[in-house]
């Protein structure tokens, strides 16, 4: 969990922490792996039947896009389809990158109520999103292995790190998201 403190200044410019002037913090529930994990393979899921139908439409002998990897002695590894790989991935991208750019989540992460912010959860920009999400995309299995060996209390692959993003779990409804608001019905 991440402990964010809200700082404010004061009428002499200095900076006062929240727990003295609004009292209090803010925190972020760090997203398992595990969620992290499911809401990945649901949109792997859903977006690899759609790129599986629009390849079979203009290809009638398109395969799976990621099972297209080789193993051998002779040619060492490889992709098959490179160029499949390449657009499967591009399409992959596109769906991630708006997603989580316009709500911070996609179809699989809606499932497991986690959402991808900026470091202070709030919603990250554009350009940190497309970092985050060509990670994915293009170098996932290189991400989560170097993110595994240089973790971080933060829970971040390598390209969360570069851009400045990390996941959270929903706890609250998005009503009740601004702590410093308190909502009073009208007798």
């Amino acid at each position: 969990m991440i402990v964010l403190e809200s700082m404010s200044d004061n009428k002499d410019g200095a900076k006062n922490d929240s727990k003295s002037s609004k009292g209090f913090t803010r925190e972020l529930l760090l997203a398992k792996w595990e969620d992290r994990f499911v809401a990945w393979l649901i949109d792997f899921v859903i977006i690899s039947i759609i790129t599986n139908i629009i390849f079979y439409i203009f290809s009638a002998h398109y395969s799976f896009p990621f099972w297209g990897v080789y193993f051998d002695g002779e040619r060492g590894i490889g992709i098959k389809e490179p160029v499949e790989y390449i657009l499967a991935s591009s399409i992959f991208f596109v769906y991630w990158i708006v997603l989580e750019f316009l709500t911070g989540q996609t179809i699989g992460k809606r499932v497991v109520h986690i959402k991808t912010t900026n470091l202070f959860g709030e919603r990250a920009n554009i350009v940190n999103i497309a970092i985050e999400v060509f990670g994915k995309s293009f170098l996932l299995p290189v991400d989560i292995i170097l993110g595994l060996i240089f973790a971080s209390k933060r829970r971040q692959r390598i390209f969360n790190k570069v851009s400045g993003t990390v996941v959270i779990k929903l706890k609250r409804s998005e009503e009740d998201e601004n702590e410093t608001i308190k909502y009073v019905k009208d007798q």
